[in-house]
């Protein structure tokens, strides 16, 4: 995935960050037996989910077209023979 730029997008960092946040929260609350706040930690990493995906939608995540699965075959180079 390191040569297709998976994940390498303000869109993705920010959500994965707020989602990661949420979790560490979730979990600490979960240790203090706080479930509010636990329930709380939980929304956090939906909300982490719907920022990235409305940055997507804003242009601050990868374009399809760029992603290698959507290429086809006459798109890509033929691989070569190593040696």
């Amino acid at each position: 995935m390191a040569g297709s730029s998976h994940g390498h997008t303000p869109a993705a960092w920010t959500g994965v960050i707020i989602a990661f946040i949420g979790f560490c929260a979730a979990g600490a609350f979960m240790v203090m037996d706080r479930p509010v706040g636990f329930w709380a930690g939980l929304g956090v990493v939906l909300l982490g989910g719907v920022v990235g995906a409305v940055m997507r939608s804003m242009g601050l995540g990868q374009p399809k077209s760029d992603h290698p699965v959507h290429a086809t075959t006459g798109d890509r180079e033929p691989a070569r023979a190593q040696g």
